[in-house]
Order: C-alpha cells, then structure tokens, then sequence
C-alpha cells in the first residue's frame, strides 16, 4: 500500500565529516533562496551561532532552519560532524526524510563521514550526494562518488537508497550541478565546456532535494504524535520543546499530554505558542500539522518526550543513543586559589548545572560518587566533555576535573573488551614510520595503507584510551604535518597495557609567585607550563621533568643579594617560554593522580593530594 504524503514540504538533514562544509553549504542555500537582503552583511558560517563553535571551527549543536523555494517550504538541519556530537545526529535525524550527504572531493569518505551515513541509512532516509569542493587542488570528484556508492553497499544500504542522484560543485561558490563538465567550467577549473546560464546557483540541489527527497507521510485524521527533538530555552517564555509531528495536527493553546516513553506516566499540559522555523528566525503559528517541525512553547517536556492527543497518549518509541564510551570526574575546586578568579560551584551548583546539561544533551550521563563533593560524568570523547568544561568556566564557574577513563564491558564468557575507534591519518611519506611506530606503541592494529595525492593515508583500529594525549605526539614526530580523524567503532577484545605519559612531573612545593630566577635555574630539568610572576601553590604541576620521576621544586626562590654585583648581570636571565596547553590537551596529559583546576582565566595542572608529605603516605599506603 502506498504511502501519501506531503507535496508542500521536504525535512533534509545535511550530514558529513568535520570541514567538509556542511555549514557554508546552509549558508548558500540561504542566500540564494532570498532569505537575507541583497547588500545584507552575513558573517560566515552564520549557522554557528555558539562561541565556541566559531572558536573551534565546528558544528557543536544542530540547528534548524527553513527556506522557501516556490510552493514548497524545505525545512534543513545542519547537523554536527564530529562524533562526539553524535548524540546530537542520532536525535534530529529522526526529524528528516533524507539527507544530503556531503563529500570533500579530495579527502574523500572520512571517519565521520562513515558515521554519520550509517546513522541516516538505519534511520531508512532517503540521501542526496554532495561531491563539494572540487576545485581544490587534487580533487578527484568522480572517484569520491564511486567510493560512496561502494561505502553505501559495504553499510547494507537497500535498493532505493542506492539510486541516489549525484551533485558536484562547491558550496563556498554557490554552484552545484549533477555534470560535473559544467560544474568544472562554471568554476573555472576546465576550459571548453559551457558554464549553465545566469551565473553561480545551487538551482540543480534545490531542484534534487524536491524531486528525490520524499516529503513527510500524511496522518491527518489520526491523534496527535508530536516527538521532541531538541530543547530551547528563552528567559521569557522558558523551556520550548522543538520536535516533528508525526501524526496528527497541533494548534496554539490546545490541551495535550505530555509522556516519556511507551511506559511513561501521560500529564496533561497546554500549549502556549506554537512557531515554525523561517529562514534563521521564527513565526508564530496557530496551528500545524504531521510532517511539519515546530517550536511548542508552554509545555515543560525533555528530550524524546512525545506530545500527545489528550485522549489517545500513545508515546513514540524513545529516540535510541549510543551509550557513552569516557568519562571523568567532576569536582567542587579545592585549590589554595578558589576563588579568586571566578565562582566556585558548590555541590549542590555543581550537581544542578550538569543535571540541566543531562537534560538536553541526551548523550552525557550524571551519576554519584562516594564523595559528596565529586560527580562521575560520562560522554562520547574528551572533546564532548571538554566543551561542556568551556562553557562552564565561561558563565564564570570554577571547578577540577579528574583524567578521562574508558567505559570497559564485559561479554558474556566474562572477557574484557573496551571501546574501539577508527583512526585515519594523513602524513607526508616522510614522516608515515614516525606514525606507525607511534600508533603500534598505542595498541593501533594497521587496517589500510594507500597514498592520497602527496600523502600517505593510514588507516588504524586503535583503543580509545590510546588516543588519549596522542594528537600532540603526532604533530611533534610530524613537525604538525599529520591530521587524525578518529570514530567509534564499537567494543572489541581489551588490548593490554598502554604506557601513557612518560616523563614525571614537575611540582610547585611551596606557594607564592613564579619568580624569573628560579624559573631560569631550572629550564634545564625540563619542560615549564608556567611563566613569571604566575600564582602556584604546593602542589601544582608546574612542567614535565626529563626525566621518568616527580620532582618537586621551589619557584619561589629569590636571587641572593652579595655586596658584589656584575653589571648587566639580571639582563642575562632568558626565559624560555612555558608550554601552553588547551583544555583537551591538558586533560589527556594528566595522569591518574592529578587533576586540572579550571578557572575563568586559567587551566592549572595539580597534584590530586596537594601535600608532598601526604602523597608519599599514599604511596607507600598504596604499595603496601
């Protein structure tokens, strides 16, 4: 039996691989679809609306928006790339009927790539191949698109996801077309073919997107179903609940249930305001119906929760996320300096503000330690974790965070298996052994070698806490040529012990200020991370030493002033300058017993027991 289905609306998610650019390619789309002015200024990337987003260069949080191309209103989601916003995937997929998968024409199907496909074919959507960038040097766009349709096969993708239509262009140019003669020419990559007329257009994607994406199934008579995907929050109207319809239809100030999950108790709740998503802003509607995405307002309701006909609560089946594979300690900051740079969280803060996080970002878990005053909080990777670490000290929290651990399993015979990841790197041929040795010394298991234009592309099965602190040791044997992509794959066999960090610490054993002769006395014993003048304390990891050993120092210490004194002599004191490591940085390079101390403007290394005397009672306590 055929479906019926909407002709006035198509739900397109836009899914690829970090950079490829899923959010410029939005940015055209709705440019060109009339959405801001002629001589508007638009910022790039203007879907990136997070900080940190902009910051980092990456896609954080989905987002939605709407674009109107004739009669036909086409909802889009720019989803994240990086598979620690997985979560973030897996729940506004379910809002789409397809999705337009884009390709980097040179680098080709990358770990998320891989991710992010697989994830849209179980979800049965329709996909649209974006071959984008092709006018980089090295591009090798027909070759990318064979190489999809035999990733799609290898993923089980079935018949009618298979003849997907195929798109070349670039998103930055604003031109897509399904020839890639005439693409190459209206780009200026190839001479002698004719460019399509009127100029740059993303006409052709627009036109596919109508034609191959089908539109949502029509369930007008049947109760309202309406799944939250996606939570907002304004200070005037509080939380808003963005989700799909699925079945039925909803109108402002309607009395609906509320349940979470098949087995959820319904409460009854009415809508305030009812918005639909119109370029990047909203407006108010008063009603709509299955297939179409709106804002409810008025109804407190979380993730996955389904919004109900008052008569008929049948809850959709809750939105399925793939468990945490990290996680690490959150604590209330104990440091000699609380305070003084920001607002320590007490408990209670501290347990409310991630509980709130929990609440929206379905992939993190909150759960007790025995200490009242630390919190186990598990994520997708030290990246997931790490920007919800940012965005806490940007409100002006303080906090410390203990190192990241693997979630380990166990299978059914009682053996240990642990999370693996796909590892690909890039390195010049030069420096492929350096990379080798690293990623065998880190239990990697070599899947594929193959070159890429001037490139080696190496391609490893890796345990997930052998990626920990490795990105820097690549691009120091690398000279910073390498790039690593990395995805979970799943739960494989444990691989044995992993060596983590080498060399011992360096540690503060008095407190006070960073004095410049000290600092310059002791620049051979190894490497600094603080500078002159810096506040420390007893305890704090102020460098790596040379050597395998902890070595306690005095940063503190004054110059002896004698009655004799050299001209010039203070002027011959070089400094070299500290290592400065970001948040992700300093939370793989942090060992069992240390923690990092993060304030509004600073990110401290610290001893876990500041003391040294009492480090050695646990020591020895630990050893006996």
């Amino acid at each position: 039996m055929s479906i019926e289905r909407r002709q006035d609306i198509r739900n397109v998610a836009i899914i690829a691989h970090v950079d490829h650019g899923k959010t410029t390619l939005v940015d055209g789309m709705l440019k060109q679809a009339g959405v801001f002015h002629a001589k508007q200024a638009v910022a790039d990337c203007v879907m990136d609306s997070k900080d940190q987003e902009k910051e980092r260069g990456i896609t954080i949080l989905a987002k939605n928006c709407a674009v109107q191309y004739g009669d036909i209103r086409i909802n889009i989601i720019d989803t994240p790339g990086h598979a620690d916003f997985g979560g973030e995937v897996e729940r506004v997929l379910k809002m789409a009927d397809g999705v337009l998968l884009l390709v980097d024409a040179f680098e080709g199907a990358m770990p998320q790539t891989r991710f992010v496909l697989r994830k849209a074919l179980q979800n049965k959507l329709k996909p649209v191949l974006i071959v984008n960038k092709i006018d980089k040097p090295g591009a090798t766009p027909k070759d990318i698109a064979d190489q999809i349709f035999d990733l799609m096969v290898e993923m089980d993708a079935e018949d009618w996801q298979l003849d997907f239509p195929v798109l070349f262009g670039s998103g930055r140019q604003g031109f897509m077309d399904t020839d890639l003669a005439v693409a190459t020419a209206a780009l200026g990559i190839t001479a002698g073919n004719a460019a399509r007329e009127g100029g740059p257009s993303l006409r052709p994607l627009f036109d596919a997107i109508v034609q191959h994406i089908p539109g949502p199934p029509v369930l007008a008579n049947a109760p309202l179903q309406l799944q939250v995907g996606n939570i907002d929050h304004n200070d005037f109207v509080g939380r808003m609940g963005i989700g799909r319809i699925f079945a039925g239809s909803i109108s402002a100030g309607q009395q609906v249930s509320v349940v979470k999950g098949p087995e959820g108790v319904p409460h009854k709740a009415r809508v305030l305001q009812l918005h639909r998503f119109a370029g990047l802003g909203r407006e108010e509607i008063k009603h709509a119906a299955a297939g179409d995405i709106v804002v409810v307002t008025g109804i407190e309701v979380d993730i996955s929760d389904t919004i109900c006909d008052v008569d008929h609560p049948n809850a959709l089946p809750p939105i399925p996320i793939d468990e945490p594979t990290i996680r690490m300690t959150f604590g209330v900051n104990t440091g000699p300096l609380t305070g003084q740079e920001g607002k320590p969280l007490q408990s209670r803060d501290l347990k409310t503000r991630l509980t709130r996080e929990a609440e929206r970002n379905v992939a993190l878990r909150v759960a007790d330690t025995d200490a009242p005053d630390v919190f186990e909080v598990s994520g997708r990777g030290v990246l997931h974790l790490g920007v919800l670490i940012e965005d806490m000290r940007r409100e002006g929290a303080e906090l410390q965070v203990g190192p990241p651990r693997v979630i380990y399993k166990t299978d059914e015979k009682g053996h240990r298996l642990e999370p693996i990841e796909l590892a690909v790197v890039d390195v010049p041929e030069k420096n492929a052994s350096k990379v080798m040795q690293l990623m065998l010394s880190r239990r990697g298991e070599l899947q594929l070698m193959a070159v890429k234009g001037s490139l080696q592309h190496l391609e490893f099965t890796i345990p997930s806490r052998g990626l920990m602190g490795l990105r820097n040791l690549l691009l120091t044997a690398t000279q910073g040529e390498a790039t690593l992509n990395t995805v979970f794959q799943g739960y494989g066999p444990y691989r044995g012990e992993i060596e983590k960090r080498e060399n011992g610490a360096i540690i503060a054993m008095a407190n006070g200020e960073v004095v410049a002769y000290a600092l310059f006395m002791l620049q051979d014993r190894g490497t600094f991370f603080v500078d002159v003048g810096q506040p420390l304390y007893e305890g704090q990891v102020v460098g790596e030493n040379s050597k395998d050993q902890d070595m306690a120092v005095n940063l503190t210490k004054e110059k002896k002033l004698t009655n004799v004194r050299s001209s010039g002599a203070d002027e011959a004191i070089r400094i070299t300058p500290p290592r400065k490591m970001s948040l992700e940085e300093a939370l793989e390079y942090i060992r069992n017993d240390e923690l990092v101390e993060v304030t509004p403007k600073s990110i401290r290394l610290r001893k876990a027991v500041l003391s040294e005397t009492d480090r050695k009672r646990v020591s020895r306590a630990a050893a006996g």
